[in-house]
């Protein structure tokens, strides 16, 4: 709808300045006429063409309030401005006719239109007057001079009033117009986008905290629980709330308010994990081999996600209680694909488990959200401790929502 309404603007703008055009040179080429053939004494063509051009000029304005095609406007226009400045130059000196300085005004009426005219129009007239040029030097053309010796000044001095007029009492100001028209409403554009970003940058503000309350909640809750079971449980779910509180604080506190740094982001959610389970004080290891990849926020959760489940089963089940170990989350682009590996060099766990047979929610998860990134998972082979692989694409909203 905003780009329907943008095109019908920048349409209305050219109609209007092509509508200007048309009025200012039908009614100076009037005038022109009468000036030639009452006071200059010309009395032979040229008067005729500027009256000709006001009649056909005319009739293509009626016309187009007819059919509303501006594109044939523009080029009837452009063609009677050519063909009449055209004769009026043939008959008033060729080359040396200062008439002949309409003919730049014909490029831009051309460009009014399309840029694909103004171009064509531009290298037509180039040619036209390099032809004019040698057909006067060389004496090919003849070129009939009906002005008297004694109105050749004010024809000169006439024709050229008539020439920067147009350029640029009409082209002119209203370019002018129009670029500050333009730089206004950029002006406008650009007031509202920065308005807007602080908003959402609010909203990931007000939802971070909101998932910051959400986990101390949890931690409340998980100290008045004896049971160790349940308590992992909560403390599972509030890492989780932790992954995506993570990336709300990003997304507030970065430039860019759109994407996530995927390599900052799983640098800080595994180094909290390690303190969350391990302690601050551990022998585990983090690699982090990551390249330069940034994510909106519908792939950034459930990556998010998804590493949260891998490292936090690493450090309790497959690098058990203080032992030396190394987790690790790599990330690379292979064509058109993403590839996620993380896992451990712990103990690992028998192939034969997986997500369908296995009663852990960790596993199950992780299935859902790759299920969510349209992607695949599989644990690699004959390898110490466990490694995923992951392949996936980044994801819109509406994939994410249609996958959920």
């Amino acid at each position: 709808m905003k780009n329907s309404l943008k095109k019908r603007s920048r349409i209305g703008d050219k109609t209007r300045l092509l509508l200007k055009f048309n009025y200012a040179s039908s009614f100076l080429s009037f005038l022109f006429g009468i000036a030639c053939y009452f006071y200059l004494e010309v009395v032979t063509v040229i008067p005729f063409i500027f009256w000709g051009y006001t009649v056909l000029n005319g009739l293509n304005v009626v016309t187009f309030n007819r059919h509303g095609n501006l594109v044939i406007m523009a080029v009837v226009t452009s063609i009677l401005s050519l063909l009449s400045t055209l004769v009026i130059t043939f008959y008033s000196g060729g080359i040396q006719s200062a008439f002949i300085f309409v003919l730049p005004v014909i490029v831009l009426a051309g460009y009014i239109s399309t840029s694909a005219f103004g171009r064509i129009y531009l290298y037509a007239i180039l040619t036209i007057i390099v032809l004019i040029y040698w057909g006067t030097v060389s004496e090919v053309f003849f070129f009939e001079n009906v002005v008297p010796p004694a109105s050749k000044n004010m024809f000169g001095l006439l024709s050229l009033l008539f020439s920067v007029y147009l350029l640029e009492g009409v082209f002119g100001r209203n370019l002018l117009k129009a670029h500050s028209k333009m730089r206004k409403t950029k002006y406008e554009v650009e007031e509202k986008i920065l308005e807007k970003e602080n908003l959402l940058k609010e909203v990931h503000h007000r939802v971070k905290n909101n998932l910051q309350t959400i986990s101390s909640l949890i931690n409340l809750q998980s100290r008045n629980v004896e049971d160790l079971s349940i308590k992992k449980m909560l403390k599972s779910s509030q890492n989780r709330v932790i992954a995506m509180a993570m990336i709300h604080e990003m997304l507030y506190t970065r430039e860019d308010a759109s994407q996530i740094d995927c390599a900052s982001y799983v640098q800080e959610l595994v180094e909290h994990l390690v303190r969350s389970v391990k302690g601050t004080s551990s022998n585990i290891d983090i690699v982090i081999d990551i390249a330069e990849i940034k994510f909106n926020i519908d792939t950034a959760i459930p990556i998010g996600l998804l590493v949260n489940e891998a490292i936090t089963n690493s450090l309790r089940y497959g690098i058990v209680d203080d032992a030396k170990g190394t987790v690790f989350v790599k990330m690379k682009r292979e064509a058109e694909e993403l590839v996620l590996e993380m896992g451990d060099d712990g103990k690992g766990f028998p192939d034969e488990i997986t997500y369908k047979n296995s009663k852990s929610m960790g596993l199950q998860l992780m299935q859902k959200l790759v299920r969510q990134l349209r992607g695949s998972l599989h644990r690699a082979p004959k390898t110490k401790g466990t490694h995923y692989i992951i392949r996936f694409r980044e994801v819109s909203g509406q994939l994410a929502e249609s996958a959920q």
